[in-house]
């Protein structure tokens, strides 16, 4: 057991720390206020090379190992969720399937592009009445004269309506096996005909995130957009959540540090009663068990990446790290907005965007009781 990370590791910790820092900090507030999505830092992020960090160079990634994509993950989420919400969202969830299922001609005609910064791919599975239940989908794809024509909508879907997404990953009923419904995976292009997709606004967390709803009315793709095989598609979406829970799960141990640390120097600052107030027991004790339970968030992470890099099982840890880091997320946010107290309430300081951004971590991707579901079943239950 050697917990030693590599000189690499701990360049690209330094390198991703300093570009949010230096970049996203000074305007993660303004971002949030105005729910602005920013063009500009999602290319500076692809500049850094930080998309398609885990792809070979052929395909325009870096070649890098599962961690170090996690690290990335969660530094950005030191900072602020929305960034690394994209970057979580577009490496798992877009690129992931199709550099995972897609043919050789569909993994040269998307990667390179996606891997730049220039252009953001969806994943189009949650509707209006599938979320955890991913067997509801309604959405259909007919098979007419060597087209899909797609019919349906999808909801809550990350980097699916800014001007550079560049398209979706839709899954949809291709008919019935056996009498059951048969799910297929299928790329839909931005600009083909019957296809939009609408900004969702209003949300309570990753204000400054690409949120978007998506509406199919007689869209027509050609036959090979499938992406695997026809009738592997509920496989392809259920397999790139499994390799999804590790990047949520950084963002949850990422937002969890930023607000320790935030609250940490404001215990150092804040004083009460003649003295600052990390010198009382009731404080200085919140922030041990604040570093005790980062820590362990972090150790499990770190070992369900190994285990990935390893070539070995890691579903039952990849559930674990992103039930656990999105609790401890919840749990630390909250002790940190009880220090600061009433300036935690108040935009101004970042643990109030801890407080919300940290909310959704125990919804999306899996809710935490589908993973203590998962985890269950992996213990023969």
């Amino acid at each position: 057991m050697d917990f030693n990370l590599s000189e690499e590791h701990n360049l690209i910790r330094e390198t991703v720390r300093d570009f949010a820092e230096r970049e996203i900090k000074p305007v993660a507030l303004e971002l949030d206020e105005k729910e602005r999505f920013s063009i500009d830092l999602t290319k500076k992020i692809g500049e850094l090379g930080l998309f398609g960090m885990t792809l070979p160079l052929e395909y325009g990634g870096q070649g890098l190992d599962t961690l170090s994509y996690i690290i990335a993950v969660e530094e950005l989420a030191r900072v602020d969720g929305s960034q690394a919400a994209t970057l979580a969202a577009h490496n798992s969830l877009g690129i992931g399937p199709i550099y995972y299922f897609g043919t050789e001609e569909q993994k040269r005609e998307y990667l390179p592009d996606l891997c730049t910064g220039n252009q953001l791919w969806a994943f189009g599975l949650t509707e209006p009445e599938a979320g955890s239940d991913s067997r509801g989908t309604k959405t259909e794809a007919k098979e007419v004269d060597g087209q899909w024509v797609i019919n349906g909508s999808k909801i809550f879907i990350t980097n699916g309506a800014s001007e550079i997404s560049a398209g979706v990953t839709v899954q949809a009923i291709t008919g019935e096996n056996n009498g059951k419904k048969e799910y297929s995976a299928i790329l839909v292009k931005k600009g083909t005909p019957g296809y939009q997709s609408k900004p969702l606004k209003g949300k309570m967390m990753w204000r400054s995130s690409d949120t978007s709803s998506m509406f199919f009315e007689n869209c027509s793709v050609p036959h090979e957009n499938i992406l695997g095989e026809k009738g592997q598609g509920s496989h392809i979406m259920l397999s790139t959540l499994d390799n999804g829970r590790l990047s949520i799960a950084a963002m949850g141990l990422g937002c969890a540090q930023g607000a320790f640390e935030a609250a940490l120097a404001y215990s150092k600052e804040r004083k009460q009663f003649g003295q600052v107030i990390g010198k009382f027991q009731a404080i200085s004790f919140k922030l041990a068990d604040m570093a005790t339970k980062i820590e362990l968030a972090r150790n499990l992470l770190y070992k369900a990446c190994w285990l990935k890099d390893a070539g070995k099982a890691f579903g039952k840890e990849a559930a674990m790290a992103k039930l656990y880091c999105s609790e401890i997320a919840k749990e630390v946010a909250d002790e940190a907005v009880q220090i600061f107290g009433g300036y935690g309430l108040i935009k101004e300081y970042p643990v109030e965007r801890f407080y919300r951004d940290q909310r959704l971590l125990q919804i999306g991707e899996g809710t935490s009781e589908i993973q203590r579901l998962v985890i269950s079943r992996f213990l023969g239950l």
